[in-house]
C-alpha cells in the first residue's frame, strides 16, 4: 500500500507528465474548445445580465452567501464564476477583464442584502495600510498653516459607483435582489 502511494506521489510531481509543447495545436479544428469559437456574449450589460441570473438562483445563492459569510474574498470569488464562464465560451478575456469591477459590485450587493458586515474584499485586507484606521494616540497636524491641528478624516465604506454597473441590471438588483436575499437566507434558517 505504501509502494503505491508513493509511485503516485512520484507521479504526480512529475515535470514530465504534462502536455508537450504545440499539443493544443494537434487537435482537430473541428472541435475546438469552448473558448476558441466566437463567445456567447459580446456585450457586457447581457453578460453581466445572464451573470445576475445565474448567481441569483435559489441554491447557488443560498451556497455564495455561506461562501462570503465563512470569509472566502470577493475578488476571489469574482475571478472563479468570472474564468468558468471564459473557459464554458460565455465571453473573451476582454470582456471577462470588463466585468470584475460590476462582478465585485453585485458581490458586494448580496452580501449587503444578506447583512454581511464584515465580509473580505480582498485577501490581506485587513493588513493594507490604507484600510488601517488610525490608533487614538496619533496627534492631528496643522496642514494647513492656521494655528489649529487638523482633524483626521475617516473612511467610510462608500455605496458602489453606479455608472460601473448598467442602470437596467441595478434597477433589477434594487428591486429584486432584496427578496431574493431573504428567500435564500430564510431556506438556511
Amino acid at each position: 500500500m505504501a509502494e503505491k502511494l508513493d509511485k503516485t506521489l512520484i507521479q504526480n510531481q512529475n515535470a514530465f507528465n504534462a502536455p508537450i509543447p504545440g499539443e493544443s495545436l494537434t487537435t482537430s479544428p473541428s472541435t475546438p474548445n469552448a473558448w476558441e469559437r466566437p463567445p456567447q456574449y459580446a456585450d457586457e450589460d447581457k453578460a453581466m445580465e445572464e451573470l445576475y441570473l445565474l448567481l441569483t438562483e435559489k441554491e447557488r445563492l443560498t451556497d455564495l452567501i455561506k461562501i462570503i459569510d465563512d470569509g472566502v474574498p470577493l475578488d476571489e470569488i469574482a475571478q472563479v464564476i468570472l474564468y468558468r464562464g471564459y473557459t464554458q465560451g460565455q465571453f473573451n478575456p476582454d470582456l471577462m477583464l470588463m466585468m470584475i469591477e460590476p462582478t465585485i459590485y453585485l458581490l458586494i450587493a448580496i452580501a449587503d442584502y444578506a447583512q454581511i458586515k464584515d465580509y473580505v474584499l480582498y485577501e490581506g485586507e485587513d493588513d493594507d495600510p490604507e484600510t488601517e484606521i488610525p490608533d487614538d494616540n496619533i496627534v492631528p497636524v496643522d496642514m494647513d498653516g492656521d494655528g489649529t491641528p487638523d482633524e483626521p478624516t475617516e473612511k467610510v465604506r462608500t455605496e458602489p459607483d453606479a455608472s460601473s454597473v448598467s442602470t437596467g441590471l441595478l434597477s433589477r438588483i434594487k428591486k429584486e435582489l432584496p427578496s431574493k436575499v431573504k428567500e435564500a437566507t430564510q431556506g438556511e434558517e
